[in-house]
Protein backbone atom coordinates (compact mmCIF):
# COMPACT_ATOMS: atom_id res chain seq x y z
CA UNK A 1 0.00 0.00 0.00
CA UNK A 2 1.30 3.46 -0.92
CA UNK A 3 1.32 5.44 2.32
CA UNK A 4 2.76 8.90 1.63
CA UNK A 5 5.61 10.87 0.08
CA UNK A 6 8.15 12.98 1.90
CA UNK A 7 10.63 15.11 -0.03
CA UNK A 8 11.74 12.77 -2.83
CA UNK A 9 10.98 9.53 -0.97
CA UNK A 10 7.85 7.43 -1.30
CA UNK A 11 6.75 5.13 1.52
CA UNK A 12 4.94 1.81 1.09
CA UNK A 13 3.73 -0.87 3.50
CA UNK A 14 3.25 -4.60 3.04
CA UNK A 15 -0.34 -5.18 4.22
CA UNK A 16 0.44 -8.72 5.41
CA UNK A 17 3.65 -8.15 7.38
CA UNK A 18 3.30 -4.37 8.01
CA UNK A 19 6.92 -4.00 6.89
CA UNK A 20 7.60 -0.59 5.35
CA UNK A 21 9.66 0.17 2.26
CA UNK A 22 10.97 3.42 0.81
CA UNK A 23 11.54 4.15 -2.87
CA UNK A 24 13.27 7.22 -4.31
CA UNK A 25 11.78 9.47 -6.96
CA UNK A 26 14.07 8.01 -9.66
CA UNK A 27 12.82 4.48 -9.04
CA UNK A 28 9.19 5.64 -9.08
CA UNK A 29 9.35 6.74 -12.72
CA UNK A 30 5.94 7.11 -14.40
CA UNK A 31 4.17 5.57 -11.41
CA UNK A 32 4.01 9.06 -9.86
CA UNK A 33 1.35 9.98 -12.42
CA UNK A 34 -0.90 7.05 -11.60
CA UNK A 35 -0.92 6.26 -7.87
CA UNK A 36 -2.59 8.00 -4.94
CA UNK A 37 -2.09 7.66 -1.20
CA UNK A 38 -3.59 4.50 0.34
CA UNK A 39 -3.72 2.75 -3.03
CA UNK A 40 -2.57 -0.85 -3.22
CA UNK A 41 0.24 -1.54 -5.71
CA UNK A 42 2.88 -4.20 -6.24
CA UNK A 43 6.54 -3.41 -5.72
CA UNK A 44 9.37 -4.82 -7.79
CA UNK A 45 12.32 -6.13 -5.76
CA UNK A 46 15.97 -6.92 -6.44
CA UNK A 47 17.87 -8.70 -3.65
CA UNK A 48 15.25 -7.79 -1.02
CA UNK A 49 15.37 -4.11 -1.98
CA UNK A 50 12.43 -2.35 -3.69
CA UNK A 51 13.45 -0.96 -7.07
CA UNK A 52 10.13 0.08 -8.60
CA UNK A 53 6.37 -0.01 -8.74
CA UNK A 54 4.41 -2.42 -10.92
CA UNK A 55 1.34 -0.57 -12.14
CA UNK A 56 -1.97 -2.15 -13.12
CA UNK A 57 -2.85 -1.72 -16.82
CA UNK A 58 -5.52 0.85 -15.94
CA UNK A 59 -6.27 3.19 -13.04
CA UNK A 60 -9.24 5.37 -12.11
CA UNK A 61 -8.44 9.04 -11.47
CA UNK A 62 -10.51 12.18 -10.89
CA UNK A 63 -10.50 15.08 -13.38
CA UNK A 64 -9.54 18.21 -11.45
CA UNK A 65 -9.24 20.76 -14.24
CA UNK A 66 -10.70 20.82 -17.73
CA UNK A 67 -12.64 23.31 -19.86
CA UNK A 68 -16.43 23.12 -19.81
CA UNK A 69 -18.21 21.40 -22.69
CA UNK A 70 -19.92 23.53 -25.31
CA UNK A 71 -22.73 22.60 -27.67
CA UNK A 72 -21.28 21.60 -30.98
CA UNK A 73 -18.06 20.21 -29.50
CA UNK A 74 -18.69 16.72 -30.82
CA UNK A 75 -16.07 16.40 -33.53
CA UNK A 76 -15.09 12.74 -33.70
CA UNK A 77 -11.55 11.94 -32.61
CA UNK A 78 -10.90 15.30 -31.01
CA UNK A 79 -10.74 16.16 -27.36
CA UNK A 80 -9.70 18.69 -24.79
CA UNK A 81 -6.85 18.75 -22.25
CA UNK A 82 -7.55 17.71 -18.67
CA UNK A 83 -5.47 17.62 -15.49
CA UNK A 84 -6.06 14.68 -13.16
CA UNK A 85 -5.74 14.50 -9.36
CA UNK A 86 -2.16 13.22 -9.58
CA UNK A 87 -1.11 16.05 -11.91
CA UNK A 88 -1.17 13.85 -15.03
CA UNK A 89 -2.32 15.68 -18.16
CA UNK A 90 -4.43 13.73 -20.66
CA UNK A 91 -6.72 14.45 -23.57
CA UNK A 92 -10.36 13.63 -22.82
CA UNK A 93 -13.57 13.77 -24.88
CA UNK A 94 -15.49 17.04 -24.75
CA UNK A 95 -18.28 15.58 -22.56
CA UNK A 96 -15.93 14.86 -19.62
CA UNK A 97 -16.25 17.46 -16.86
CA UNK A 98 -14.43 18.46 -13.66
CA UNK A 99 -14.95 16.03 -10.77
CA UNK A 100 -15.62 13.01 -12.97
CA UNK A 101 -13.73 9.76 -12.57
CA UNK A 102 -12.06 8.38 -15.68
CA UNK A 103 -10.11 5.24 -16.49
CA UNK A 104 -6.58 5.82 -17.85
CA UNK A 105 -4.26 3.31 -19.52
CA UNK A 106 -0.98 3.33 -17.53
CA UNK A 107 0.97 1.95 -20.50
CA UNK A 108 0.06 4.79 -22.87
CA UNK A 109 -1.22 7.53 -20.55
CA UNK A 110 -4.42 7.79 -22.59
CA UNK A 111 -8.07 8.19 -21.61
CA UNK A 112 -10.07 4.96 -21.96
CA UNK A 113 -13.55 5.68 -20.59
CA UNK A 114 -15.58 7.17 -17.77
CA UNK A 115 -15.38 5.11 -14.60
Amino acid sequence: QYLYSEDELFHFMDLETYEQYTIGVDEMGDALDYIKENEEVDLQFHEDRPIGVILPNTVVLKVTNTAPAYKGDTVSGSGKPAVLETGLKVSVPFFVENGELIRVDTRTGEYIERA
